[in-house]
């Protein structure tokens, strides 16, 4: 029987959807699961699909969208905040990292310098999706665990690109020489002011015309077009297409549209991506794992101990110490999904030989299946340490100032405008979505961070950080439309306080059913006030005019507040 593409893509999500939420339910996360069903799928499983490299090229496009990601969410005054840590720590732990492994590498595996540094630099990366979705499930991404483990990770997804560049170049025919590299350099440098030019004087007023045309279906296919377009463009000088999308989400992280291109873009990276561990898992040799398990073994607990032991000693030079040293060091100390990225890509450009392949790819995959568990171990040594909170430094800015995340605003109409003016008067930073484009270019001209968005798309209201935010405020005029983002929050985060706004008292108990912490009535407030000013203009006494209102909220509101 002829198994076709639409079959194949049929059994790859039957065996995505059983998989991911057996291994989720299993508290393993979601990257194992997609690992596993592609090797159960691929030529060393049941070997229903033996040509893996047919949908090596789509699977490519989830680590693209990721790079792109990636670099839409490097903020430059997040990086400058935290950048005794992102800098400081972060390059510490690659290049020590790299330099204790090299020689390991060079002496045990038998490779060339030049590959050995590759490797040793690769498995210095860690596991960026994996982790993030880690902390971010436990809602501690802004702790005193997070917030080194992030800065980390910053600096890990930035010496990506490099590393890709380095393989580009490795994998030229004929030596590397200093003219050659200068040259590469030079149309790297060169192709990235053109396209920073042309999104800086182009593509964010076509972006803004795109937006006023209303047509979600055409922004979603420009989101596309601008990181597939980058993308082509730096794999045509001969750089890595993750790189160019990389770049792309760079040259985008400033735009009003970012919250809204992240939306759009994030449902094809999830999928894609899934697609592209599915790809690790069907290129997995199983003999590998069978040839010299004891081996194997101990060149996993090994890469774990190497990498956790280096970790954990640079911390203590950035004062990080006791158990909060652990947890950290544990944490991260698995390989990542860029090792596979950049093994995958040395591969196939024949830097790399078949052999050494598959030993690095079962090593990096085991190391991964090993991070829900270590993850675990981490946490519990971290809640350990809650009673003393380790000191983490807060680089760029005072400590209380670091920690103040920016509250949500849904909406920037008239009400929403209203709220910004009393967050800026009380100098409480947030962040504003509305998708009328006029108003945003109005307030971002006046110096507002105000950004377009649907507020009813949960990955928009994600990308904002709503998870991390300390409130949400729903301002948007829409009533039935309130409701669902009510609900759409709650989703995310069940602790997070919603504040909204119904028309009447029906209406408010909707809200409060669908996950509304505080609701105030339109009717009510606007007939209260009505009603204080003519009590006042007959004479009665203020005092005495509020109490009656505070009776009357009360007997209103009822069981609401």
């Amino acid at each position: 029987m002829t198994v076709t593409y639409l079959d194949e893509a049929l059994v790859l999500l039957s065996a995505a959807v059983v998989a991911v939420p057996l291994f989720r339910l299993l508290g393993l996360g979601a990257i194992p699961g997609f690992l596993i069903a592609g090797a159960v799928l691929g030529p060393s499983g049941v070997g229903y699909i033996e040509d893996h490299e047919r949908i090596a090229p789509l699977a490519e496009l989830g680590v693209v969208l990721l790079l792109f990601i990636i670099g839409i969410e490097i903020n430059p005054v997040r990086l400058w905040r935290m950048r005794g840590l992102v800098f400081g720590l972060g390059t510490l732990q690659v290049l020590v990292t790299g330099a204790v492994l090299t020689p390991v590498i060079h002496l045990f595996l038998h490779t060339n310098w030049q590959i050995s540094l590759l490797i040793g630099l690769a498995l210095a990366l860690s596991s960026t999706a994996l982790v993030l979705q880690l902390l971010t499930e436990r809602q501690v991404v802004s702790s005193a665990y997070g917030r080194p483990s992030v800065a980390i990770l910053l600096l890990q997804d930035l010496a990506v690109v490099p590393l890709l560049a380095l393989v580009s170049l490795m994998s030229a025919p004929g030596p590397i020489v200093t003219e050659d590299l200068a040259l590469a350099v030079a149309e790297a440098v060169g192709i990235l002011l053109l396209i920073v030019l042309f999104a800086r004087h182009i593509l964010n007023p076509i972006l803004h015309l795109l937006a006023r045309a209303g047509s979600p279906e055409i922004f979603t296919a420009s989101a596309l077009l601008l990181v597939l377009g980058t993308a082509q463009l730096m794999e045509g000088i001969g750089l890595s297409m993750a790189m160019g999308a990389f770049i792309a989400g760079l040259v985008i992280a400033d735009s009003s549209y970012r919250h809204q291109i992240i939306a759009e873009v994030q449902p094809f990276r999830g999928l894609l991506l899934g697609l592209f561990f599915m790809s690790m898992g069907m290129s997995l040799d199983v003999r590998v794992l069978l040839t010299d398990p004891l081996i194997l073994f101990l060149a996993v607990v090994g890469l774990l101990v190497v990498k956790a032991g280096v970790l954990w000693s640079l911390l203590h030079l950035f004062r990080i110490r006791g158990r909060l040293a652990w947890s950290v060091a544990l944490l991260l100390s698995q390989s990542g999904e860029f090792a596979l990225v950049l093994f995958s890509l040395a591969w196939s450009t024949g830097l790399m030989e078949e052999g050494l392949f598959q030993y690095l790819l079962t090593v990096v995959l085991l190391t991964l299946v090993t991070t829900p568990f270590l993850e675990r171990l981490a946490y519990r040594i971290f809640l350990a340490s809650a009673a003393a909170p380790a000191h983490v430094p807060e680089m760029g800015k005072e400590p209380q100032q670091g920690d103040r995340r920016p509250v949500i605003v849904a909406g920037f109409g008239r009400m929403g405008h209203r709220v910004g003016y009393l967050l800026e008067a009380m100098d409480v930073p947030y962040v504003a979505i509305d998708r009328d484009p006029a108003v945003v270019e109005r307030e971002r001209r006046d110096g507002r961070s105000v950004f377009y968005g649907d507020v009813r798309q949960p990955e928009v209201l994600r990308a904002a950080g709503v998870v991390e935010a300390p409130l949400v405020i729903v301002s948007i005029d829409d009533l039935e439309a309130t409701g669902r983002v009510v609900a759409s929050i709650r989703m995310q985060s069940p602790t997070i306080p919603v504040f909204a706004r119904g028309h009447d008292l029906r209406r408010c108990r909707e809200l409060k059913a669908l996950g509304a912490s505080f609701i105030v009535s339109e009717t009510l407030e606007a007939s209260a006030e009505l009603g204080r000013a003519a009590l006042l203009e007959l004479g009665y006494e203020e005092s005495e005019v509020m109490a009656i209102l505070q009776r009357f909220r009360e007997e209103y509101y009822g069981d609401l507040r």
